[in-house]
């Protein structure tokens, strides 16, 4: 399924002994635009400290109770390597991270997720062989600090980056949703991570290989309507089109 950040945020937490939190953002990184982390909103249960959870603990959203069921205690995550809430998150820190939990490494490898194109659940298949030989280092943003950003077209700015539509079975950022305010007022589009060309994070901004045109022919968005992702060349405006609302998502 096909779901806006937005929606998620204030989701509740299901844990395997009951509630622990509420959505927050989502940490996620700029080579193959894919959430790494939710960052959870614990209240007063765990404070001074960013509760971060991995997509592999994610086993389910639940859009008609508003919920994600996470494959994890309150003591997992509480004896979990703690992160300062104002540190960013190092690689120091992942790699403590995902040795406690045991979860196969997403940077180690050419997919998406490591050695898969997705999430792999199957434990039996955690060890097999990853190559050592490529691996890279992400940089991982936050959702709500690129919220706002503009966005340059080729032939100038077009707006803001507003929300992201996220699958959540492979937790790929699908497209970013652009407002395009000024220039078209009232509008907003669905812009594919495959067309953008560079992330400005110094001066706040995006650029996209699309002309203003390009973006005028993209789909639109509408918030509350479901999406069905089809295959598509990313800078094909006219083949980008055939995503279609297909009504309520709950």
């Amino acid at each position: 399924m096909l779901i806006s950040a937005t929606t998620l945020k204030g989701y509740s937490l299901e844990g395997l002994d009951g509630e622990m939190g509420k959505v927050r953002e989502f940490y996620f990184d700029d080579r193959f635009w894919t959430v790494r982390y939710l960052v959870a909103d614990t209240g007063s249960w765990l404070t001074g400290r960013q509760v971060l959870i991995s997509p592999h603990a994610l086993v389910g959203v639940m859009g008609d109770r508003e919920q994600i069921a996470v494959n994890l205690t309150k003591k997992q995550i509480e004896e979990s390597p703690s992160l300062d809430s104002d540190k960013p998150v190092s690689r120091q820190y992942e790699e403590d991270y995902y040795g406690y939990h045991g979860w196969p490494t997403y940077w180690a490898g050419t997919e998406m997720w490591g050695n898969y194109p997705g999430i792999m659940r199957d434990r039996g298949l955690w060890n097999s062989a990853v190559d050592g030989k490529w691996a890279w280092d992400p940089h991982l943003r936050s959702t709500f600090e690129v919220t706002d950003y503009d966005v340059k077209a080729t032939d100038g700015e077009i707006g803001h980056v507003q929300d992201f539509i996220v699958d959540d079975e492979t937790w790929e950022i699908v497209h970013v949703v652009v407002s395009t305010r000024y220039w078209l007022p009232g509008k907003r589009f669905l812009i594919s991570p495959k067309s953008i060309e560079g992330v400005n994070w110094g001066e706040s901004n995006i650029s996209v290989n699309l002309t203003r045109e390009e973006v005028r022919h993209s789909p639109e968005y509408v918030e509350g309507e479901m999406l069905v992702r089809v295959q598509q060349a990313p800078t094909d405006a006219q083949a980008m089109a055939a995503w279609r609302n297909e009504g309520d998502p709950n």
